[in-house]
């Protein structure tokens, strides 16, 4: 197994919760008309995002046991977290917390 294709997996899984914070602040904003709502920077570039991660993941598949990209996938949960409330200023809450916790415990507890 190659460690320089699981770190582009994971760095891919922090872009794409990148993309998620740019969704959330598209949505937060008010636009004249409906296609502003779908045509507009943040969500042209975030699905831009999405589409590159999705190539990129299937290339790294090829080099990468498949049993370890469920595993990559879950840390955008934390990436989400921490940058939800780095950028949109969200409160961490102790229930989010925890399950985080217990999402980083499951990660270490199946690849150990």
């Amino acid at each position: 197994m190659n460690r320089t294709f699981i770190l582009i997996m994971l760095s891919g899984t922090f872009f794409s919760a990148v993309s998620q914070i740019l969704l959330k602040q598209s949505a937060n904003i008010r636009y004249e008309n409906r296609i502003r709502e779908y045509l507009n920077f943040r969500v042209i570039l975030s699905y831009t995002i999405y589409m590159l991660i999705l190539l990129l993941n299937t290339w790294c598949y090829t080099k990468v046991d498949m049993r370890y990209g469920p595993v990559i996938d879950t840390a955008a949960y934390v990436f989400v977290l921490l940058l939800s409330h780095f950028i949109l200023k969200e409160k961490i809450t102790k229930g989010k917390i925890m399950g985080n916790l217990i999402i980083i415990a499951g990660i270490l507890i199946y690849t150990l």
